[in-house]
């Protein structure tokens, strides 16, 4: 009896939620995503965790609204299983805040890959700053798999990797923003370094103030 492949998985929302809307208008659909990447290959694969990566507000009082906004997505995400590491970001000027959580995951990817064993390990990222993780990870006997659109997949990553996994497909099947409104504010907040929010017939809908998440940059 063949035995399904134990599948890790680490994701960089602010990276793949940002390509969904920034390129194809879409809000995020999280569920049909993990059941996506479980389902991809077509072989029986069985996932141990999907660890998502998420940057957050400052907390300081101008913050302190858009703060509490976005833990309500967060904890939608842990509702529905996810693994959510956050990160409280720090003020920068003109409106910008910085939360970068690239460090931390790749320390979670290389101690959990050593510690559960996984057969494969799919990193949801087109960042180049992970091409050495993905290479230290096959290291370890274990198949690498890397998620994105190829607008923003990193030639240094893909080649990495042992298979790259095109996500094109998969984002125009996603819930369209629902007015123009919202994909004008979309827009809008993208160009300061938003993070795109989650929504879709299965997922957490957030109120049309928390889909203005102000300057965050990983």
């Amino acid at each position: 009896m063949v035995k399904n492949e134990r599948l890790l998985i680490f994701v960089d929302e602010a990276n793949v939620t940002r390509a969904a809307s920034k390129n194809f208008n879409k809000n995020f659909d999280w569920l049909k995503f993990r059941n996506y990447l479980i389902q991809e290959t077509g072989l029986g694969r069985d996932l141990v965790e999907m660890v998502l990566y998420v940057g957050l507000p400052p907390s300081t009082p101008e913050w302190q609204h858009k703060q509490s906004e976005k833990m309500k997505y967060v904890y939608w995400l842990k509702s529905q299983g996810f693994l959510v590491y956050e990160k409280k970001g720090q003020p920068r000027e003109n409106n910008w805040y910085k939360a970068n959580v690239d460090v931390i995951m790749a320390i979670d990817a290389v101690e959990l890959t050593i510690r559960i064993k996984p057969d494969v390990v799919i990193l949801v990222t087109g960042d180049a700053d992970f091409a050495h993780l993905a290479y230290t990870i096959r290291r370890q006997g274990v198949k690498v798999e890397v998620a994105a659109i190829p607008q923003i997949m990193a030639a240094e990553l893909r080649i990495a990797a042992n298979k790259f996994i095109d996500l094109t497909d998969l984002f125009t099947t996603f819930d369209t923003f629902e007015s123009a409104f919202d994909y004008g504010q979309q827009r809008d907040d993208e160009m300061n370094g938003n993070m795109a929010t989650a929504n879709g017939s299965a997922s957490y809908v957030p109120s049309r103030d928390s889909r203005r998440w102000n300057g965050v940059r990983d």
